[in-house]
C-alpha cells in the first residue's frame, strides 16, 4: 500500500503518498477524491510505476504551500516533484487538476513524456455550467462541512451536464470511507480549496490551447493502456528521501517515522536535546502546536499523533496506556533518540508516566498535565457514555455529529452531561478554532475512542508512586482535570514538582501573559 511522506520546499511542504517501482508517474488526483483514495486505488491497478501521488496545494497536508494563481501552485508542484528527484516522467491528471498538470509541464526541467488527462470532460462541463462550491467559510453551527460534503457527493453522483440526473458513465461511486476521506482533506482549510476550485475551473481552456503532448482518456480503466507505450522510454525513478526540515531553528515541520506498528505521523520543532510531547485523546496532536513552538528554543521538540488518530495509521488493535507507551518508545528508536525528556496532557500525561515507569533509564525529567485521577463512579459513567460510535455516514451526518461533540466539549464536563450545574467557563472558541479542532477528530475516524478509552482505563493511583524520574505534575486553572492535583500531591514520590499553572497553553482563549509564564516554567523545570 501506498506511504504518505511530507517533501520540503521553499514554499512549504507537500505530502505524497509512493508506492511501486519503475519508471516515474506523477499524479495529480484532482479535487473530487484524496490523494490518499487515489494513491490506494494506483497501486492496486497500475504495475511497473513508481507512483507519486501529491495532495494538490491547499489541500489535506499541503495545505500551506499555497499560492494565488494556476501558475503559483504548478511552481509548488514542480519544486516538490524535483525535491523528491523525479526526472523524466509521465504526468497523470484527475478532473479540475487538468490545468494544473498542463502547466506543471513546463516548469519540470524535462518535459514529460505525456500529460494524461482522466476525466477532463467532465471538470470541462463544470466550467461550463460554472458550478461552484457553497461558502465553505467555518460557521459557529458547522453546517459548511455539510455543505463542503453534499458538493463532493454531487460531483460524484451527478451528471456534469444535467445536475438533474445521476451520471452513468465513470469509475465507481466513493462509499462512505473513500467520501469522508475526501471531504477531511478538502476541509482541513476549506476556504482554499474552494478558491483551489475556482482558480482550476477558470483555467481549463489552458487544456485546449497548450504544446504539451496530452492523452484524454475516456474512462480510468484506459490508464493503464495509455501508460503501456510511455514506460519503455523512461528511466527507474529514484528512492523516497527523508523529509528535510525547514529552514529556521524554531519552524514547525511534519514528518513521519515507521514503527512495528504502524506509521506514525510527527510535528517537529527545533534542535537540541529531544521532548517527546504528548497529546490529550482525542485528534491529533495539532493544538500542542503553541506548546511545541514555545518550548523549541534550545531543544527538538517531537509530537506524534498516536497510532489511531490524526495522521497516523489506524491500526485495528486493541489499545491501553501501555500500548501507546510503547509506540511512543518505538518513534524514539526509529529517530535515534536514545535519551529524551517527555511533556504529556490528560491522555498524553498517564502515556508519559508509563513511559518513565517502563523505561526510566531512557527518560530524563517529565512533565505531567492534568493527569486522569477521577473517582471510580464518575469514570464507569464516562466509560459508558463519553465515547459514541463516530463512523463515516453516506451522506455526511457523521460530520455535525463530530462538530457538536467537539463543541460541547467546551461547554460542559462531560460533555453529555448537558446541565446548567455541568457547565464550564472556557467559553466556545471562535468557528475556525474549532473547526480545526474538528478536523482533527474526523481524522482519527472509527478509532478515535481507542486512546481515550485507555486514558479512562488506566490506574493512575497505582502507578504514580512507581516514578523514579525528576517530574512535574500539573494544571492550568480551567483544566477539567485540575482537581486531581490534590490527589496527585499525596500519591506522587517524594521530590515531585506539584503545582497550578497559570495557563493550559493548548486550550483556546488562553490570556498571552499567561500562556508565556506557564511556558516559562516548564521550559525552567525542563532544564533543572
Amino acid at each position: 500500500m501506498p506511504k504518505a511522506h511530507y517533501v520540503t520546499t521553499e514554499h512549504g511542504q507537500l505530502r505524497v503518498w509512493r508506492s511501486g517501482s519503475g519508471p516515474d508517474l506523477l499524479v495529480l488526483p484532482g479535487l473530487i477524491t484524496a490523494a490518499s483514495v487515489c494513491a490506494g486505488a494506483l497501486a492496486r491497478t497500475l504495475q511497473g510505476w513508481t507512483v507519486t501521488v501529491v495532495e494538490l496545494p491547499g489541500i489535506g497536508g499541503s495545505a500551506g504551500a499555497w499560492a494565488e494563481d494556476v501558475d503559483g501552485l504548478a511552481a509548488r508542484l514542480a519544486a516538490a516533484a524535483g525535491a523528491i528527484g523525479i526526472g523524466p516522467c509521465a504526468v497523470l491528471a484527475f478532473d479540475l487538476a487538468a490545468p494544473l498538470a498542463v502547466t506543471l509541464a513546463g516548469h519540470l526541467p524535462t518535459p514529460p513524456a505525456a500529460v494524461l488527462l482522466a476525466d477532463a470532460e467532465a471538470a470541462e462541463a463544470w466550467a461550463g455550467r460554472g458550478v461552484h462550491p457553497g461558502p465553505l467559510a467555518p460557521r459557529a453551527d458547522g453546517t459548511h462541512l455539510s455543505v463542503l460534503c453534499a458538493h463532493v457527493r454531487d460531483s460524484h453522483i451527478l451528471d456534469p451536464r444535467d445536475p438533474r440526473l445521476p451520471g452513468r458513465s465513470g469509475g465507481p461511486l466513493p462509499g462512505p470511507a473513500e467520501l469522508d476521506a475526501t471531504v477531511v482533506a478538502a476541509a482541513v482549510a476549506p476556504e482554499r480549496y474552494r478558491a483551489l476550485w475556482s482558480l482550476c475551473l477558470a483555467a481549463m481552456p489552458r487544456c485546449r490551447i497548450t504544446d504539451v503532448r496530452t492523452v484524454r482518456l475516456a474512462d480510468t480503466d484506459a490508464i493503464q493502456a495509455a501508460l503501456a507505450g510511455l514506460a519503455a522510454g523512461l528511466p527507474t525513478g529514484s528512492p523516497m528521501p527523508a523529509t528535510r526540515p525547514p529552514a529556521g531553528p524554531a519552524a514547525l515541520w511534519h514528518d513521519y517515522v515507521d514503527t512495528p506498528q504502524g506509521r506514525v505521523h510527527l510535528r517537529r520543532a527545533g534542535a537540541g536535546r529531544p521532548l517527546l510531547a504528548f497529546q490529550s485523546a482525542p485528534g491529533s496532536s495539532a493544538p500542542l502546536t503553541p506548546l511545541i513552538r514555545g518550548l523549541a528554543q534550545g531543544r527538538e521538540v517531537i509530537a506524534p499523533d498516536y497510532l489511531g488518530n490524526g495522521d497516523s495509521d489506524k491500526p485495528d488493535r486493541p489499545v491501553d496506556i501501555g500500548t501507546l507507551a510503547d509506540d511512543a518508545l518505538a518513534v524514539a528508536d526509529a529517530l535515534g533518540l536514545d535519551r529524551f525528556d517527555l511533556w504529556g496532557t490528560h491522555t498524553g500525561a498517564v502515556v508519559a508516566l508509563e513511559l518513565a515507569v517502563r523505561h526510566p533509564e531512557r527518560v530524563g525529567r517529565a512533565v505531567l498535565e492534568a493527569p486522569v485521577l477521577l473517582p471510580p463512579d464518575f469514570t464507569a459513567d464516562i466509560l459508558e457514555n463519553y465515547l459514541p460510535p463516530l463512523r463515516p455516514d453516506r451522506w455526511g451526518l457523521h460530520l455535525l455529529h463530530a462538530w457538536n461533540m467537539r463543541r460541547d466539549m467546551f461547554l460542559f464536563w462531560p460533555w453529555y452531561r448537558q446541565e446548567r450545574a455541568a457547565g464550564r467557563a472556557l467559553g466556545v472558541p471562535e468557528p475556525e478554532v474549532l473547526h480545526d479542532w474538528t478536523i482533527g477528530l474526523l481524522k482519527s475516524g472509527a478509532t478515535y475512542d481507542r486512546s481515550y478509552r485507555a486514558a479512562f482505563e488506566y490506574d493512575t493511583r497505582a502507578r504514580l508512586p512507581r516514578l523514579t524520574r525528576p517530574a512535574l505534575i500539573c494544571a492550568g486553572p480551567a483544566d477539567m482535570l485540575v482537581e486531581g492535583l490534590r490527589e496527585a500531591e499525596r500519591l506522587a514520590p517524594a521530590g515531585t514538582v506539584v503545582t497550578g499553572t497559570p495557563a493550559t497553553v493548548w486550550y483556546p482563549g488562553q490570556a498571552d501573559a499567561a500562556v508565556a509564564e506557564t511556558l516559562r516554567v516548564y521550559d525552567a523545570f525542563l532544564r533543572g
